[in-house]
């Protein structure tokens, strides 16, 4: 069975930091890329970063570059978010997602499987 475990978020104030994690199971990171995804109130499900083991492909958002690092443990079969220098623009609910070996351009229609979201608030 598939399953993408998220976790991580919380209450943070304006420039701080915070870090998600992504559990994968049924599945290696050497099969499928892991995409974050954030949703804000009122606002459509956006991209935010990719990372794909197999093509030693990174990818970020525009809006979070320099700022948000993602990384992965192969042993742990997790993907990380680390996220610094919040704004309360990045207020949002975070998703993972999984996509079969390289990042799309943070395509929808291109995840495979989805983790349950996350809360991230940012305070200013």
């Amino acid at each position: 069975e598939v399953q993408l475990v998220v976790s991580g978020g919380g209450l943070v104030q304006t420039g701080g930091s915070l870090r998600l994690s992504c559990a994968a199971s049924g599945f290696t990171l050497a099969e499928y890329a892991i995409a974050w995804f954030r949703q804000a109130p009122g606002k459509e499900r956006e991209g935010v970063a990719c990372i794909s083991t197999a093509f030693d492909k990174i990818d970020y958002a525009d809006s979070v570059k320099g700022r948000f690092t993602i990384s992965s443990d192969v042993a742990k079969n997790t993907v990380y978010l680390q996220m610094n220098r919040l704004k309360p623009e990045d207020t949002a609910v975070y998703y993972c997602a999984a996509e079969r070996l390289s990042c799309s351009n943070f395509s929808f229609y291109a995840m495979d499987y989805w983790g349950a979201g996350t809360l991230v608030t940012v305070s200013s």
